[in-house]
């Protein structure tokens, strides 16, 4: 089954489905990567506050998949703002990684912290870019107000902004605003950490069609534009992720669903504009 990509405004194609290793140990991601690989993702998201880089890249060289036939997308610790910081911290990913990463973001805007300044860390991006450590780079949580202003004060427009979207929060402006700029759109927390699977509209769905409720809502991503990648390690639901192109949903379907945007009410996760966590 071929994944679909997303033509991004480096001009470069990414994935459109990918896996990713959030919250697995990192014991155990080299063989979930590998698993993945071997089901046929060939996106792989990581970060370094997921503390696992190095067994992602270690489940891709036991997969026996040639690397350049894989994208990896990592993202900065948010304890490496600072240019000289997030200097060693992109070289450090790049090792662990062991070579060029596909993509690259800064995983948190936190304008709290560092007098507000994530423009000089986006800049280190923009020199890595330029040298050749990443192929890509990128943000993630970043809202509005912060694309404006990288976009008034750096060079590289951001290729994605990887934000919470699910059904229950569409983050409907930053995903217009990405849309405007040529920006793709990667959702993380893509089934609300399943609250969504439940709901009566999409089960109601997934009922008519034959599939599972997950399998829904990830093919209402798909339908968008977004770019997602759950995560599971257990193999028959990571199959059954990636089991999403042989089906489609009607305009009825993708509208009920959009639907059931609950605003900010619906978040699950931390508000980008006041998030200020750091690693110890």
């Amino acid at each position: 089954m071929t994944v679909p990509t997303i033509l991004l405004n480096d001009g470069r194609e990414i994935p459109q489905l990918g896996f990713g290793v959030f919250q697995i140990e990192p014991g155990d991601t080299a063989q979930a990567v590998k698993t993945a690989l071997d089901l046929g993702y060939r996106h792989i998201d990581t970060a370094q506050m997921y503390g696992n880089e190095a067994e992602v890249a270690q489940g891709i060289a036991d997969s026996g998949v040639p690397r350049d036939e894989i994208w990896v997308t990592s993202k900065l610790n948010n304890g490496f703002h600072e240019p000289d910081a997030a200097r060693k911290a992109v070289d450090d990913s790049v090792e662990k990684l062991r070579g060029p990463i596909d993509l690259y973001l800064i995983h948190w805007p936190l304008p709290t912290l560092y007098g507000g300044d994530f423009v000089s860390t986006w800049k280190v991006l923009e020199e890595a870019r330029a040298a050749g450590k990443l192929r890509s780079i990128g943000v993630s949580n970043f809202q509005v107000n912060h694309l404006q202003r990288l976009a008034q004060e750096a060079t590289v427009v951001p290729a994605v902004n990887q934000i919470e979207v699910h059904p229950y929060f569409g983050n409907e402006e930053v995903r217009r605003h990405c849309g405007e700029h040529q920006i793709g759109v990667e959702a993380w927390s893509p089934i609300a950490q399943g609250k969504v699977l439940d709901d009566p509209t999409v089960t109601a769905v997934a009922n008519r069609l034959g599939k599972s409720p997950a399998q829904v809502v990830l093919r209402w991503h798909v339908e968008r534009g977004d770019i997602v990648f759950p995560k599971s390690v257990t193999p028959s639901r990571m199959e059954e992720n990636f089991a999403l192109f042989d089906f489609e949903l009607t305009e009825e379907d993708l509208a009920l669903i959009s639907a059931l945007d609950k605003g900010e009410a619906g978040r699950t996760g931390p508000n980008p504009d006041t998030f200020d966590y750091v690693p110890g």
